[in-house]
Parts: C-alpha cells; sequence; structure tokens
C-alpha cells in the first residue's frame, strides 16, 4: 500500500498547474481511489512510464493506470497529465478516463482539462454514450435525464467567461454525450484570479458532481447486458479507445518526447486498453 501511495504521489504533483486545476486534479483522483479502490488493482505502471520527459526537459508526463479486478464492471482508470513547451508557449494537458467493461452499459467517465495560458483553459467533460442514444431511448433517460446532469451543464454555462468550444474533429463530436461539456474558460479582464475562482467554485464541484454519479453508477446501478450485447459494447469501446490514441498521441508524442519515449508510454496504454 505504501508503494502504491508513493507511485501515486508522483501523478499528484503538477508542478506547472494553478492551485485550483491542481486541487480539481488531486481531489478528482482521491475521490476515485476512495471510492473505488477495492473495485482496482494497483498500478502496474512501469517508472520509466509513470514519469517521463523529453532530452531537454522541456515536455514532461506523468501516467497513472490501475485496471479493474476480475470481478468489478470497471476496465481501467487512467490519469495524465503533459506539459508541453511550444513555440508559441507551453500548455498543459490534465486527463481522467474511466472505461467499463462489457458486462455493464454505464457510460465511460472523460474529464480533461487544457491550460493554454494562464487566462485560458479548455475543458471536456462528459459520461461517454456505449449505446445509439436514437436506437436506445431508455439509455437517455436512464444516464443523462434521470441523473439531472443537464442541470450541472447549464449552471457552468451561466459564466460569461464560458463559452462553447467546438472540436475541428467531426468524429469527436459524435463521440460526446448530448449533456456534454465542452466549453472554453478565457479571462482577459479578470485575470488569473478569475480564472482560479471558477476553476475552484465551478468546474472542481462540477467535476466532482458527475464524477460522483458515474461513480454511483459504477458500484451497483447500471444494466447487465447479455453475450450478444456484450460483443457490440466490446467493438464500440475498442474503436473509441483506438481512436482516441490515434487523435491524441500517436502523432503528437513522437514530436514532442521523441520515438523511443512515445513508443514506451503508447505501448503501456496499448496494454491497459487492450488495442
Amino acid at each position: 500500500m505504501e508503494q502504491q501511495q508513493s507511485r501515486g504521489s508522483k501523478l499528484k504533483e503538477f508542478p506547472y498547474l494553478l492551485e485550483s486545476h491542481k486541487d480539481t486534479m488531486v481531489g478528482l483522483i482521491s475521490a476515485v481511489e476512495n471510492r473505488l479502490g477495492s473495485h482496482l488493482l494497483p498500478s502496474s505502471v512501469p517508472p520509466d512510464v509513470e514519469y517521463y520527459q523529453n532530452d531537454s526537459g522541456s515536455s514532461q508526463g506523468t501516467l497513472y493506470i490501475r485496471c479493474g479486478i476480475h470481478s468489478s464492471p470497471i476496465d481501467c482508470i487512467l490519469a495524465s497529465w503533459l506539459h508541453l513547451e511550444q513555440p508559441t508557449g507551453a500548455f498543459d494537458i490534465t486527463n481522467i478516463a474511466g472505461y467499463l467493461k462489457s458486462s455493464t452499459d454505464v457510460p465511460h467517465f472523460q474529464f480533461e482539462l487544457v491550460q493554454c495560458s494562464p487566462t485560458y483553459f479548455i475543458l471536456f467533460l462528459d459520461l461517454i454514450p456505449r449505446k445509439d442514444i436514437v436506437l436506445h431511448p431508455d439509455y437517455l433517460k436512464t444516464y443523462y435525464e434521470d441523473t439531472k446532469i443537464e442541470a450541472l451543464r447549464q449552471r457552468l454555462d451561466q459564466l460569461s467567461e464560458v463559452k462553447p468550444y467546438f472540436s475541428s474533429s467531426l468524429y469527436f463530436r459524435c463521440v460526446v454525450s448530448p449533456t456534454g461539456i465542452l466549453v472554453s474558460i478565457k479571462c482577459e479582464d479578470g485575470g488569473t484570479e478569475r480564472v482560479e475562482e471558477i476553476i475552484r467554485e465551478h468546474v472542481g464541484p462540477i467535476s466532482n458532481e458527475i464524477m460522483g454519479i458515474w461513480m454511483d453508477m459504477c458500484i451497483g446501478k447500471g444494466v447487465e447486458v447479455g453475450e450478444t450485447e456484450r460483443a457490440v459494447l466490446e467493438k464500440r469501446d475498442t474503436l473509441i479507445k483506438s481512436k482516441a490514441i490515434e487523435m491524441d498521441l500517436s502523432s503528437s508524442m513522437p514530436k514532442q518526447f521523441g520515438q523511443e519515449v512515445a513508443d514506451r508510454v503508447l505501448r503501456v496504454i496499448k496494454s491497459a486498453f487492450k488495442t
């Protein structure tokens, strides 16, 4: 247990993040460990992937993965941080993803907060659907309407600094749920203090609420599925995971960290994703 805590602590250092951003990430990771820890195996990420950097040290990253035990509906939990130096400036990407096995149809969890500058952020927070909602209206009702998640999205939408963010990827837009939060947060007038306030008083609490709803589903409110439906879920899940690697990491990692480091990190992620 002591070794597990030591390994997890490296991920939670987040040296370049604003304090409220760091607190949000640490809070979400701690919530997963406290609530779902008994469902998860210890992290098996090797030290040279748990923390890695490029030759110059200008780009750094951490990776934390815990897979579910055999009897758990959880497939894996992945948390990561990337600090990337660009000609236009540095930016930081923090991510927490929770993937479920095909024994349940509970949506996947996704949180990503990108610090593009001290006053400009992009937030993606969603429960990723695992069924076609048009064909399965009961799925929409159970996991999105009855849980009142839309009210949380609307709460954040009321802030003047928060605007819709449109991904350039049409595929990505298809994956997001009807209640998904995909917004930019720009505080040119209020500066860093206002960004800190928005993350501390709005982004953090809303993210924790949605994660809490998701964890409730994981522990016992999901619908068990039959063998035929499992095959469909497995196919969809594999495609989503593969596309996530392709879109987010396969092209950018070698450029930022070099091919050797990128291969090492991607190999661990693909193993956890079973892709």
